[in-house]
């Protein structure tokens, strides 16, 4: 009996993937710092930039994901519409995105538990939401789904109600700590609109964009989605306006009640926002908002990250053993594989955090930008060839808007982003160890797997078309 992956998510559960893997630990601590160093006017205008960045991806994903919904589908998209190398080298800087991301946010976990239990190790910590994790991804897809949302659930409801408790403080009806009258918007623009320049502006879009990845999340569980040609695009339309709503909205908030100068704080911005309200036990409960945040993150990455792996070996680039599924249809063996790379990320955070750590680091921010790319031109291509092989438009249940402006603005703003790294010298180590690390990958596929992949991927149609590419 064949194989296969069930589907049981729907539009609900991939929304909630995909807000599990874009909310992070960047809205709720690093956007003090994104304030202050860039300006509150800056910033926001960065994460308008991010918001419509993500939203052209998803728009091209949209078209590939509903006409062939399949897991880990931009590895298979890049592979058939660019060239298999493309395909294998995307497999490999996404796996590695989720997989690095992994160790950090373990050792996280642990520091934020031992905020309530200082005397527990740390590294009995690590091993309990490792456990955790594992228990979450490994029992069946439905148990995953909805473990996810309700995680999920619980960071969304977090930024919404601070969302509505910072508009109520922005206009008065909540009383703030130092003043005597409603703030209004006036702290955004006290320093000038761009402070630190406008060149301040380009760099913080850097970071924004990064904010946003994990959006592209739904493509990966298309391939478990029951009536993708339904549930994709919906969750997709959802997806979009809740990030847009909550991130831009959070960034306004923030940037309207916490003064430029009292952003680069170590505390969370948002922590220090609900203490001048006077919200009780602030700390306490942004705590526990934290570990729900990097719990979540980590759920969804390992799960990202395995269906990469079996990804890979289906298509003969990895033993065939990481192809096998269970019998609930779940990759054991990348499951286990990721959490191993997790633990080997983890414990070169350690002992090689200047070294190891810090190549792996720069591949993962590299990545994000790259994947987006291709999933753009492997867009662009899709629709070419589904014209040339004499299909009409109008059989696409989905269709990308304004092609093909939509794929080529996100490959010339990627392209732009991948160049504005090099401006940047705390970013750029991305691009010196990014750039060699993806053509190595790509030169190893062409070596050793180019001859075999070829004649499978003519032999191999692609959703309605026959001929490959």
């Amino acid at each position: 009996m064949e194989q296969s992956f069930v589907r049981e998510m729907t539009s609900k559960h991939l929304v909630m993937l995909s807000l599990g893997g874009v909310i992070g630990t960047g809205i709720f601590l690093s956007s003090g710092y994104l304030i202050q160093t860039t300006g509150s006017i800056g910033t926001i205008i960065a994460y308008l930039i991010g918001a419509f960045l993500v939203t052209l991806v998803m728009m091209c994903l949209g078209e590939l994901s509903v006409h062939e919904p399949s897991t880990s589908s931009f590895h298979n998209y890049a592979s058939k519409y660019i060239h298999p190398g493309a395909g294998f080298v995307v497999a490999w800087l996404y796996w590695l995105t989720w997989t690095v991301a992994l160790g950090s946010q373990f050792i996280t976990l642990a520091i934020l538990s031992q905020r309530w239990f200082p005397g527990i190790p740390a590294w009995i910590w690590c091993i309990f939401y490792i456990g955790i994790i594992l228990l979450s991804n490994i029992i069946d897809v439905r148990w995953f789904s909805v473990s996810e949302f309700w995680m999920s659930l619980i960071k969304v409801l977090a930024l919404a109600i601070f969302l509505v408790l910072g508009l109520g403080g922005i206009f008065g009806f909540i009383p703030i700590q130092g003043n005597e009258s409603a703030p209004l918007f006036s702290h955004l623009t006290e320093n000038g609109w761009f402070p630190k320049g406008a060149g301040s502006v380009f760099l913080a879009i850097l970071s924004a964009n990064f904010a946003f990845s994990g959006a592209e999340l739904i493509g990966v569980a298309a391939g478990e989605t029951s009536d993708p040609k339904k549930n994709i695009p919906k969750a997709i339309l959802q997806t979009i306006v809740i990030l847009v709503v909550l991130f831009i909205g959070t960034i306004v908030v923030i940037g309207a009640l916490l003064p430029d100068s009292a952003a680069n704080l170590d505390e969370s911005p948002v922590t220090v926002i609900l203490n001048v309200m006077g919200i009780p036990y602030a700390a306490d409960i942004m705590n526990l908002v934290l570990i729900t945040v990097v719990l979540s993150g980590a759920n969804s990455g390992v799960y990202a990250a395995s269906r990469m792996l079996w990804s890979l070996a289906n298509a003969g680039t990895l033993p065939k053993r990481f192809a096998k599924l269970s019998k609930r249809g779940l990759p054991i063996y990348g499951l286990l594989l990721t959490i191993l790379g997790g633990l080997l990320s983890l414990f070169s955070s350690i002992y090689s955090a200047d070294t190891v750590y810090l190549a792996l680091v720069s591949i993962s921010a590299f990545a994000v930008v790259a994947v987006w790319l291709s999933i753009a031109w492997a867009q662009l291509n899709f629709r070419k060839h589904y014209l040339k092989s004499g299909h009409k438009l109008d059989a696409l249940d989905y269709k990308t808007p304004f092609y093909p402006i939509v794929p080529w603005l996100v490959i010339i703003l990627c392209s732009v982003s991948i160049i504005g790294i090099a401006f940047d010298p705390n970013q750029r180590i991305a691009l010196i160890i990014g750039i060699p690390f993806t053509i190595l990958c790509f030169l190893y596929y062409q070596l050793f797997f180019s001859k075999k992949a070829s004649v499978a991927v003519e032999n191999q149609e692609v959703g309605e078309l026959s001929d490959g590419f």
